[in-house]
């Protein structure tokens, strides 16, 4: 599966521009399976002023341009997560579209950021995020997610060997991201793919891990197209040599 995930600057409030940042960056991507988006790229995160007048409507703009995007493609996009308003709640959501455009699953993010104030915006989901791309199992969590390992540890137990993580991390603590990201790689002993926005207070450094914590490629800060491709036999060699998940003691825990 080769991934290349699409880093994009996210200004504030400026969804037209960033709609068309991104479906630029869809159509000059290379050749590959599937394109990453990062966490927020239709309004950035986040616009306190008017933020409801901002967001997508459940998705249509999103699943009208990106969806079509994919299907003219012929590629698969995990289109990060947008500022969405639906039930008269807003949600920070996700959405994946397969080759043929269709919406294969989407995710309200479960763990919003206190110190920003997220939760008193946004609604939490309530559910996790699994989906099958090209026949390979797959899941996704939103940037404050990734501290909870609980989260992707369920994942990986109903069989996801990719792990998606859109994300608009702050520069400050881009290195509690490298960490966390290896750490969830080693412990779950799968690939996980991080698509970071280049916004000014993010500083990207979008990042694709495999199995064993390698980092199979890592972009620089501003806008820029990472490229990885995962050999998906190395999950099952990985979960051989180290039978982690067979080794649980899930009765004391």
């Amino acid at each position: 599966m080769k991934i290349a995930c699409l880093q994009m600057d996210t200004p504030l409030g400026r969804t037209e521009e960033n709609f068309r940042t991104a479906e630029r960056l869809v159509r000059s991507a290379p050749p590959c399976d599937v394109l990453v988006l990062p966490e927020m790229w239709n309004t950035g995160f986040f616009p306190r002023d008017a933020l409801e007048a901002l967001c997508d409507r459940d998705g249509e703009e999103v699943k009208r341009r990106i969806g079509s995007l994919a299907r003219e493609k012929g590629v698969n996009i995990v289109a990060g997560s947008a500022a969405n308003l639906r039930g008269g709640r807003i949600y920070n959501t996700a959405y994946v579209f397969d080759r043929a455009g269709k919406c294969v699953a989407s995710y309200d993010k479960t763990h919003l950021f206190s110190p920003s104030g997220e939760q008193e915006r946004f609604t939490a989901g309530g559910a996790v995020c699994r989906f099958a791309l090209d026949n390979v199992e797959c899941a996704l969590i939103i940037c404050y997610d990734l501290r909870f390992p609980e989260l992707t540890r369920k994942l990986a137990l109903s069989g996801a060997q990719v792990l998606f993580v859109p994300s608009q991390w702050g520069k400050a603590r881009l290195g509690h991201l490298h960490a966390l990201l290896t750490g969830r790689a080693i412990e779950n002993q799968m690939f996980v793919a991080n698509c970071n926005s280049a916004a000014f207070d993010c500083g990207g450094e979008s990042t694709v891990l495999s199995p064993w914590g390698e980092t199979l490629a890592q972009a620089g800060g501003g806008e820029e197209t990472l490229t990885a491709d995962c050999d998906l036999d190395a999950v099952a060699a990985a979960r051989s040599a180290i039978p982690v998940f067979r080794d649980r003691r899930q009765e004391i825990y």
